[in-house]
């Protein structure tokens, strides 16, 4: 058995199936391509799938892949378990209605034992308990005997896209790790449930059914190949190891790690499992920087603060208390050269994570104190277990993980509701599935047509030949799909057409137009269908008007784009946009707010290109001829051999799909309008052109016109004017809260008259009138001034919400604290509060018919006695 490194077995995996006719193809990004069906590239088939289901048709009939994955099944497991990550790479060999059984099984064999050398004996397999042609393929042709095989049924050895769609038996290859790994002693078999001696290290999918709605299995037109397996795993088991934490893609992380330890951290129970999570989090987290996520509160930015959090917190677990996980991105890029564009977007890898990581320590001590509030509540109800939300809340609001919130509570003697905590957790990730769902199931049905030729850079009409009409889940609503079509279908940022096609007198106006692989599907509104059903050609007509104002505002965002890097740097990354006829919205990477020189300077440098009325040119190339030439390819865009590349003269050439104008003086003129903050390091410009950046420039004329007639100065003198009575206003306002303040104090006086003593100890509630909650605390302290043994609660009303303060003498708040006082009063009002023991105070209050409430209140409160 050779003893190769990961980077070694994926060369070797390549070159092998290089040399059986297959085409080696990149691997696609974490973002999947136009798939809302997930969140993140979780297979090595993800890219192939329009394939798969028929839809597009393959470039080549065999490809080899090493396909960066990423999944968050059993997130908690990861860095317990030795096989668990979230980021890993599989190996995959694909057919598509090419070879079969009986080339991929001798393939796999051949390549495990004679390439890899792994011992014959060691090998194990499973099929499908009815697929006899695997059975005697592995057997009679292989060579492996009987006691080496199993049969199993659908639970392991039948893949299946879902619950309908393409489907069909595999066949898993397993390595046996010895009987020492035997649980409790007893040998079980390959698949089994309780297994830890069989390392399953591939898979072979033989795809070849259709499971229709009812159950049934039809055969597919094409039989296809589906193969997986796993990098870390098969490099363990090269690389004699019992955990994949242990191959040279972990521990190299780990060895960076492994100094920033103190002494006392190396005793901690999760010393080793914290090394673990802290480099499969930091690899992942780099991995999903690279291909454009960027932290943030949903989806797959919700993913990465999520793991970045969790590495932050196992390291601080065992003592690492600055930011360190910025340090390991180097090792990280040494590791993965074999993806280039890691390299390229460090600076962005880097500044994300230090801002991730620094902003979290932050909230880490926030939620602690949140938690010690919840605690403290709980201690005083005599409740001993953390509610769910609670729990979930901390974990949502401040990234602490359940197991952090879990310790912390057993240390005072809580426990967690775990199961509510599921079932919050649970309604999140319903609320974040319901929001990327689609309300049209725009794919189904739409299999086995030809794609659909688009005239639509030439023409904006024509008359075209009607495929199919299919119904949605909304009455009014059809799908109709063409032979070609003048209609752009949304992506690369830009949005659909709108039009109608018409069938003889009757009209449908098209609402939405969506690619289902490289098939075209128009969504429809009217009320008769029948015309539309019966027609073989219909007339499409495009919005004209729409088109030629998206165009004008998609090519200037290639301007935009040139111009962002220009002013602030090669290393601006798009991060996202999105163009229609009235904007340009546009997200880069960048962790500061534009300046509004920075603004200026890139409005002005699109402008110039505008007035040079640059020729835009498309041209169809290589993939690697575009790249070569120096275009730009746009984020989460997928591409095949062939691009298409825009060039505008020679200031901006990238890679696109979309619709353009002829030259850039078509534009006329651009205007930023908003640059604002989107996530954790991303900017975002939004910005108008065309007709919509003559319509913003004359409500602002308008606007400073208007202006200058109510202040009748002429328009360079408004900004001063502005200023001049900004400062009037402040200083009038800072004037009335300090008369207004003075007047409270003269209060104190004839309020301390109203003290009422018990015992030695005096107290007072009262209403009073103040303008902010700094006069109301000033008169409560002014007050308890004048008794030894003093409590005063005061309560007001201010600008419509009321404020409550308590202040308590030292010598009585041993007993009697401000802030319980507070926390029982404030519900009376509506406000909420807290405080320390001699001064606690509440806001927000909306319930001012509670403040006459308050003395008799305060009176239930204070020792038992009756009051002198």
């Amino acid at each position: 058995m050779k003893s190769l490194n990961a980077s070694e077995i994926r060369q070797q995996f390549i070159q092998f199936f290089e040399s059986k006719g297959h085409k080696h193809l990149p691997s696609s990004p974490l973002i999947p391509y136009n798939d809302p069906t997930v969140l993140l590239t979780t297979a090595g088939m993800l890219q192939f799938k329009p394939i798969m289901f028929g839809t597009e048709k393959p470039v080549y009939s065999r490809a080899t892949t090493h396909q960066k994955c990423f999944r968050t099944t059993d997130l908690e497991n990861v860095g317990f378990s030795p096989r668990h990550h979230t980021f890993f790479e599989m190996l995959g060999n694909f057919s598509f209605g090419d070879y079969y059984k009986a080339e991929v099984i001798p393939w796999a064999w051949e390549f495990l034992t004679d390439v890899l050398g792994l011992p014959k004996e060691k090998l194990h397999v499973t099929v499908y308990e009815s697929d006899d042609e695997a059975y005697d393929i592995w057997h009679q042709k292989v060579g492996i005997p009987a006691e080496r095989m199993y049969r199993l049924g659908d639970d392991t050895n039948f893949w299946a896209a879902g619950d309908t769609g393409p489907c069909g038996p595999c066949s898993e290859i397993y390595f046996d790790l010895g009987p020492t790994m035997d649980k409790n002693g007893v040998t079980l078999h390959p698949g089994h449930d309780d297994d830890n001696r069989y390392l399953e290290v591939w898979n072979l999918v033989f795809m070849e059914f259709d499971r229709q709605p009812d159950g049934s299995l039809k055969s597919l037109p094409a039989k296809n190949i589906d193969t997986g397996m796993g990098l870390e795993r098969i490099a363990s088991v090269l690389q004699g190891k019992s955990s994949n934490y242990d191959t040279d893609l972990i521990q190299s992380i780990i060895a960076k790690v492994k100094p920033m330890v103190p002494e006392e951290g190396l005793q901690h129970e999760r010393y080793t499992v914290a090394l673990q999570v802290i480099a499969d989090h930091s690899r992942a987290a780099v991995m999903l920087i690279g291909d454009g996520v960027q932290p943030g509160n949903e989806g797959r930015g919700y993913v990465l603060r999520r793991i970045i959090r969790r590495a932050v917190r196992f390291g601080q677990m065992i003592g690492i208390t600055d930011n360190f996980l910025y340090a390991l991105i180097p090792t990280i890029l040494e590791l993965y050269t074999i993806y280039p564009e890691l390299a390229q977007k460090q600076s962005i890898i880097h500044e994300t994570i230090l801002t991730e990581e620094e902003r979290f320590r932050k909230t880490l001590h926030r939620g602690t104190k949140r938690l010690d509030d919840v605690l403290a509540d709980l201690k005083a109800q005599g409740v001993k277990v953390v509610p769910g939300p609670a729990a979930f809340e901390l974990y949502d609001t401040y990234g602490f993980p359940l197991e952090l919130t879990l310790e912390i509570a057993q240390e005072q003697g809580f426990d967690v509701d775990h199961a509510a905590y599921k079932v919050a957790m649970q309604e999140q990730v319903e609320r974040a599935r319901s929001a990327a769902r689609s309300n049209l199931d725009l794919g189904a049905g739409v299999v086995g047509f030809e794609p659909t030729a688009f005239l639509g850079y030439t023409a904006t009409q024509s008359d075209a030949e009607v495929l199919a009409v299919l119904e949605t889940n909304v009455p009014h609503l059809r799908r109709v799909v063409l032979k070609a079509t003048p209609f752009y279908a949304e992506s690369g940022g830009q949005v659909s057409d709108h039009g109608a096609l018409f069938a003889g007198a009757h009209r449908y106006e098209v609402v939405d137009v969506q690619k289902v692989g490289e098939v075209v599907v128009h969504v429809v509104q009217g009320e008769d269908w029948q015309a539309l059903e019966q027609a073989s050609q219909v007339n499409a007509i495009v919005e004209a008007t729409l088109r030629e104002e998206t165009m004008k505002h998609h090519s200037v965002t290639h301007l935009l784009h040139q111009a962002l890097k220009d002013v602030l740097g090669e290393q601006v990354a798009q991060a996202g946009s999105a163009v229609n006829h009235a904007q340009t919205r546009f997200d880069f990477n960048l962790n500061r707010p534009m300046t509004a020189e920075e603004i200026l300077r890139v409005e002005e440098l699109v402008n110039t290109q505008i007035m040079k009325n640059l020729p835009v040119k498309t041209e169809v190339m290589s993939i690697d001829e575009a790249r070569e030439s120096g275009a730009v390819a746009m984020f989460g865009e997928k591409y095949g051999e062939k691009v298409r590349v825009v060039s505008m003269g020679a200031y901006s050439a990238e890679f696109c799909g979309g619709t353009h104008v002829p030259a850039t003086g078509t534009i006329g003129s651009f205007k930023i309008i908003a640059e604002e903050a989107l996530a954790a390091g991303v900017r975002r410009v939004i910005g108008v052109a065309g007709r919509q950046a003559y319509i913003y420039s004359s409500q602002n004329e308008q606007l400073l016109r208007t202006l200058s007639q109510e202040l009748k100065i002429p328009f360079e003198q408004i900004p001063e004017r502005v200023s001049k009575l900004q400062q009037t206003l402040k200083a009038q306002e800072k004037a009335i809260k300090a008369l207004k303040s003075e007047m409270a104090l003269q209060q104190v006086a004839s309020l301390a008259t109203q003290f009422q003593a018990q015992g030695e100890l005096h107290y007072l509630a009262a209403q009073i009138d103040v303008p902010d909650m700094d006069a109301l605390k000033q008169v409560a302290e002014n007050l308890k001034g004048y008794k030894p043994q003093a409590v005063v609660v005061l309560g007001a009303e201010m600008d419509g919400k009321v404020g409550l303060v308590a202040a308590v003498s030292k010598g009585v708040s041993t007993h009697l604290k401000a802030g319980e006082i507070i926390k029982q009063l404030s519900p009376l009002v509506g406000a909420k509060g807290g405080g320390k023991p001699e001064f606690a105070q509440a806001g927000g209050g909306d319930k001012p018919e509670g403040l006459p409430q308050l003395s008799s209140a305060l009176v239930a409160l204070l020792p038992s006695g009756t009051p002198a």
